[in-house]
């Protein structure tokens, strides 16, 4: 079974501006720790490798606080969306 997603609204012409950078912006910030997050995973399975599982949890832990921010901005930006929609 594959789903599709259906936009609300397909006349995105009338985004105020304003608007429009506040979802850019949600999206750039959620992108970037999503990225941090991932160099931090690298990291922890490097250290793991290595054995050093102390500095694994510390980096594991910094990604999870990553994955966090990003969900947040993420969150805001499907609130944006769904007011607006």
């Amino acid at each position: 079974m594959t789903t599709s997603l259906i936009p609300l609204n397909t006349n995105d012409t009338d985004v105020p501006y304003d608007e429009n950078q506040k979802g850019i912006k949600n999206h750039e910030r959620a992108a970037k720790h999503h990225e941090e997050a991932a160099k931090y995973h690298y990291e922890a399975a490097k250290h793991h490798e290595a054995g050093n599982h102390e500095k694994a949890k510390d980096s594991t832990i910094k990604a999870l606080g990553h994955h966090c921010l990003a969900n947040d901005h993420q969150n805001e930006d499907v609130k944006h969306h769904a007011m607006n929609h």
